[in-house]
């Protein structure tokens, strides 16, 4: 067996051994349930200092806040490169539905099974055999290797990854390279990783009438007519084009609302949520701007009233080819031998809290076929790969060459 091989295959053990240790623990979201206290252990050893921050109201013990997470960081030296993820999984459904238990993580058929098992415990134990392999070989490497892992990155994203940036950041503390382990990857491990996202803006809009009987109309104001317009035109509207990076911004209506259950009523309010997905070519502002502007010139001789609450969930980000997205294609393209393509694609992660600080921010992993499904799985011998592929990483960011 060749050397290469050799490695592949303790790397691939020691990935499976860790991440069936963590696909044991039922931390549904916020819940750790004693992740980050496993990953801490084997950290502490591998000479990382650790350090659990605690956000939201008090957990169920009382003792600690809701929301747990770590930072753990070996070295004191720039460039930091940061591993950053999360422990807690969404809801399993109907357990009954599942081919093997969801918190029993099974060998079978190829696959890896268990809840978190794409999304992304294995990201995560296959960062941690890296970075203990990295360490062993290299004890006097460059700069500083760190984690940051929440357990509120599936629920609201509120007392989680953007908490510990923001206490990171207070103490001046920062990231120069981070990578996401979110499951990026689609047909084969490593063929696309993200180096950026669209940015999200979602919306309420509230129009209010006056109700009344659907036999004297004029006595009423429906909200619905006075809205169909504006939607029409909201619809339609081009918000941008896009660039070589990004898509055009897209805009799509999730959940329209109104009446009072009887066909006769005019009903008083109409409902509406909707969101922008938005490109670097486009502004927060801008998509408020024109979207109020829609809806002033075909409200302005309305007997109904408009309102709109907007909350940001996160801005754009990019990371241009670099010192990053090339040390990740390096070690991919030695690894499997695939040439990974960038892509912007697909909904948010926390990366759209780290890049404002300036960090170079990618996100790679194990395939997405079967995230948040019931079945959750990925292929067993990804796993030792995806090691030597972060291992590879920081050899290319952290090594004199």
């Amino acid at each position: 067996m060749s050397n290469t091989n050799k490695q592949a295959v303790t790397h691939q053990q020691a990935t499976i051994d860790l991440s069936i240790t963590l696909l044991e623990r039922p931390s549904v979201t916020p819940d750790d349930d004693g992740c980050q206290d496993i990953l801490s252990e084997r950290l502490t050893q591998a000479g990382f200092d650790c350090e659990f921050m605690y956000f939201g109201d008090r957990d169920k013990t009382g003792e600690h806040a809701e929301v747990k997470n770590l930072w753990a960081r070996r070295g004191n030296t720039d460039p930091v490169i940061c591993f950053a993820g999360h422990t807690d999984v969404v809801p399993t459904g109907d357990e009954n539905n599942w081919t093997y238990p969801p918190f029993t993580p099974t060998l079978a058929d190829g696959y890896l099974w268990a809840r978190g098992a794409a999304d992304m415990k294995t990201g995560i134990a296959a960062f941690t055999v890296a970075a203990e392999r990295f360490v062993a070989n290299h004890p006097e490497h460059n700069g500083s290797i760190a984690f940051l892992i929440t357990s509120d990155e599936e629920g609201p994203s509120i007392n989680g990854t953007v908490k510990v940036i923001e206490a990171l950041e207070a103490r001046q503390e920062k990231i120069t390279y981070c990578l996401v382990g979110e499951p990026s990857s689609t047909e084969t491990l490593g063929d696309i990783i993200k180096n950026g996202r669209r940015g999200s803006l979602g919306a309420v809009l509230t129009v209010t009438g006056k109700q009344g009987h659907v036999a004297y109309p004029h006595l009423a104001c429906n909200p619905i007519h006075a809205a169909l317009p504006a939607l029409a035109q909201l619809t339609a509207a081009t918000w941008d084009a896009g660039n070589e990076y990004f898509p055009a911004t897209s805009l799509q209506i999730s959940n329209i609302n109104s009446g009072t259950g009887a066909t006769n009523v005019i009903p008083e309010t109409l409902e509406m949520v909707f969101n922008f997905r938005f490109s670097t070519e486009t502004t927060e502002d801008e998509l408020k701007a024109k979207t109020h502007a829609i809806f002033d010139e075909h409200f302005a001789d309305s007997k109904a009233e408009y309102a709109i609450n907007w909350k940001l969930s996160g801005q754009p980000f990019l990371t241009p080819e670099g010192k990053l997205v090339s040390a990740c294609q390096q070690a991919i393209k030695s690894v499997t031998g695939t040439d990974t393509t960038l892509s912007t694609s697909g909904g948010t992660s926390d990366g759209r809290f780290i890049a404002p600080t300036g960090a170079q921010v990618v996100e790679l992993g194990v395939r997405n076929a079967t995230i948040h499904q019931v079945d959750e799985k990925v292929e067993i011998d990804d796993l030792g790969k995806l090691a030597q592929i972060y291992e590879g990483i920081l050899e290319g960011l952290l090594l004199d060459k």
